[in-house]
């Protein structure tokens, strides 16, 4: 990967223990970094084994500790998911708790367009209250809503969902999964039953064939990338991307289809695996459901249409099915470049096809896989209680919301017996009126939400937002009527659970700075302000709430509650779901469906399907480039909200933001590499450097999905099943000339 001689040279002085300025200066003065005396059972260890928290792929990391306060870390060698690497965030993970801009205190704006002063938390807590109630007296409780993350841990997105919608009586919540996994989630509900991802990192080392959709494994996962160099069998890598990314650049095929032909292509895949006899046809009529209504639907993609329709030639389309079809272990990945689409669901659903009609599920080296993004969205998923009730229940489950009250001693009509608005549903109801006040919790929409400037207007409609996030200075926090100062990372106790379906543990090694506290704490704290203390009195700790989690996942298909507390995660290297309870210690690789039954009513899988929709925005006369967007390296992160800190990370990412442009395109606009041109959408317009490459198809252009600037271009559509929004494709046109008044857009 191109990153990693660069980031030796950079991060040498990191990673041996106890070493580096940063580290040094941590040493002598700990207090100007927040950290103190950690717990009595962390201090005499010289290290401590916690689950990064970036991404989805939960490597172990060992943090280094001297007189019991972090001081460097070193990736875990001996963990069954990242087997002692790390990528560049990895490495970097504590550089953020150092940040100057942390928030440390409190922060309310008295008017709107004010400036913020410093007070208490039992104003802060007041104030919360006061305000939240005196909205929801006016207005009903469908006028708060909040936005969770993937972000915090396990226990505190299930006591922060449990509070707004058993405790204030909030109706509406969703989070950023809704941004990364909502489509996936989807997907796996309508086909499998359940939100189930099958499969464990392991096949990434077992399968002869290899199908990569839509993910830049080496900038995106880069430990994933490394488990895939780890297959000893040779594996054909297939990646299916209209981009030449750094991962097709190792492929050993690169399937360059037209953007947005995908769903059409697993289609047209689908037909002549049928017409060519290339099926587990036992597998099919003992474990699926609905396969003739799947075969009548997609004998219309005829190999001319498709071909036609993606740009691939008919032999290259022969030779995939081909190759997929006498493939013995097949094993299709997808992340955003599937997800966030406008017609992304039923994409995901004909891979998830693809893979059952050649029976490439429950076995090694096997799967219809997506990969999450953020490091708790499986968390969120599951437990955040915003788009379902606790547990993968249902709120419009009359049984299921009978249970999850008795389990939590609490009356059945405190649960709302309806679903929640969907994220972009939530930003509507702003704007419309009908929602008042928002509780933004360890994310940052401001920045990251489709159609940026819409959302800014959209803010100021809001009689009262409260954000809570490590920083004060993220672009949502900048609007905040109220600003509540949260713990990170690595100073806060908790889980998270990884794409594999696998708890790993985080621990408190540092101090929050100034008056921080713990999501849990603070929500803990407005639990007692508002005044429903008793309805929570069991939820006093993570690892109590671990425990309440645990009995709630009895007889789902996520039961843990087999898991033995958090030594057994910290002592196992991470459990997977499921392990229930009185069952044997399992394996620490295990994926789902070894026994070819699912989680649906008849325990088949069901072929989902539906006809294509018409592209949104296709490019045209006015706007002829279409634009894609997604991670520029394995530096950043989302908003940079946490690797913008890291003078390392820094070094190794773009200094300015940059469009990919095809040589063609270039050419005829005169324009060069590390010219500031101007691109536009219907939305806006921005100036930024170009960047002139054969990456790109002609007629196509790329922008990391990083900057601030990147969402004035994309077009607020969303898929109509999972409702995540498109991010991955809008029209645009560049000019060589910039117009006055613009500033080119730099890193922070």
């Amino acid at each position: 990967m191109s990153y990693l001689k660069r980031a030796t040279t950079l991060l040498k002085d990191r990673i041996r223990c106890h070493s580096g300025p940063l580290t040094e200066q941590l040493v002598r003065e700990p207090g100007a970094f927040g950290l103190g005396q950690l717990p009595s059972s962390l201090a005499p260890q010289a290290t401590t084994a916690m689950t990064c928290g970036f991404c989805s792929t939960g490597c172990s990391l060992n943090i280094h500790l001297r007189d019991g306060a972090a001081t460097n870390l070193s990736p875990n060698v001996d963990h069954p998911v990242n087997d002692g690497m790390a990528c560049p965030k990895g490495w970097e993970a504590l550089a953020p708790l150092a940040a100057s801009d942390r928030a440390t205190t409190p922060l309310i704006r008295d008017q709107r367009g004010g400036a913020t002063r410093e007070i208490d938390w039992h104003d802060a807590a007041t104030t919360f209250c006061d305000r939240m109630k005196g909205v929801i007296d006016e207005h009903g409780p469908e006028s708060v809503a909040f936005l969770s993350t993937g972000q915090i841990c396990t226990e505190e997105m299930a006591l922060l969902g449990s509070f707004a919608k058993f405790g204030m009586g909030a109706i509406h919540g969703d989070g950023n999964t809704r941004q990364c996994m909502a489509t996936a989630v989807r997907a796996y509900k309508e086909s499998f039953g359940f939100d189930a991802p099958p499969y464990t990192y392991a096949d990434f080392e077992e399968s002869d064939v290899i199908v990569l959709i839509g993910s830049n494994l080496c900038i995106a996962h880069p430990i994933m990338w490394q488990r895939v160099l780890k297959n000893e069998r040779s594996p054909e890598i297939v990646v299916i991307d209209p981009r030449r990314t750094e991962t097709a650049m190792q492929a050993t095929r690169h399937i360059d289809l037209q953007p947005k032909s995908d769903l059409t292509l697993f289609y047209g895949l689908a037909r002549l695996l049928i017409e060519r006899g290339r099926l587990d046809q036992e597998f099919i009529d003992n474990h699926t459901a609905e396969f003739d209504g799947f075969k009548d639907h997609v004998s219309s993609f005829d190999l001319e249409t498709v071909a036609a329709k993606t740009g691939i030639s008919s032999e290259e389309l022969e030779s995939l099915a081909d190759l997929i079809g006498s493939g013995k272990r097949v094993s299709f990945w997808w992340t955003m470049g599937v997800n966030q689409g406008y017609e992304a669901t039923r994409t995901a659903q004909a891979i998830i096809n693809l893979a059952l009609m050649t029976g490439n599920i429950g076995k090694p080296g096997t799967g219809a896989n997506s990969i999450t993004g953020q490091c708790n969205a499986m968390g969120s998923r599951l437990f955040s209680n915003t788009t379902s009730l606790l547990g993968g229940h249902e709120f419009t489950n009359d049984e299921h919301r009978r249970k999850i009250a008795a389990l939590l001693d609490i009356p059945v009509d405190c649960i709302p017996n309806q679903n929640s608005l969907a994220y972009d549903q939530i930003i509507d109801g702003i704007r419309d009126g009908k929602i008042k006040a928002l509780w933004v919790i360890a994310t940052n929409p401001a920045h990251s939400w489709i159609g940026r400037d819409h959302f800014e207007e959209t803010l100021g409609k809001l009689d009262f937002l409260v954000v809570q996030d490590m920083y004060h200075t993220t672009e949502t926090a900048l609007h905040a009527d109220l600003v509540l100062p949260a713990a990170a990372w690595g100073e806060k106790d908790g889980t998270l659970i990884n794409s594999e379906r696998r708890f790993g543990i985080v621990k408190k090694v540092s101090r929050a700075p100034g008056k921080a506290l713990s999501d849990f704490s603070i929500i803990r704290l407005l639990i007692d302000t508002w005044g429903c203390s008793d309805m929570f009195r069991k939820w006093t700790t993570p690892e109590a709430v671990f425990e309440i989690l645990q009995k709630i996942s009895e007889g789902q298909p996520c039961d843990f509650s087999g898991i033995k507390g958090y030594d057994q995660i910290d002592r196992d290297g991470g459990v997977q779901w499921p392990h229930t309870k009185g069952s044997p210690t399992p394996d620490r690789q295990r994926r789902l469906f070894e026994d070819g039954q699912f989680f649906t009513a008849d325990k088949r899988a069901k072929f989902v399907y539906s006809d294509i929709l018409l592209d949104p925005e296709p490019p045209c006369d006015v706007y002829p480039l279409r634009l894609l967007t997604g991670r520029g390296t394995s530096a950043q992160w989302h908003t940079q909200t946490r690797t913008s800190k890291s003078e390392v990370l820094n070094q190794l990412a773009p200094r300015k933001n940059h469009i990919e442009v095809n040589p063609i395109d270039a050419s005829a606009l005169g324009i060069q590499s590390g010219d500031n041109i101007v691109a536009s959408s219907r939305r806006g317009s921005i100036l930024i450097q170009a960047y002139v490459t054969t990456s790109v198809q002609k007629g196509t252009a790329f922008i990391p999905m990083h900057e601030e600037s990147t969402n004035r271009l994309t077009l607020p559509v969303f898929d109509p099943y999972s409702h995540q929004p498109s991010y991955k494709s809008c029209a645009v046109k560049i000019e060589p000339e910039p117009r006055d008044g613009f500033i080119l857009d730099r890193h922070r």
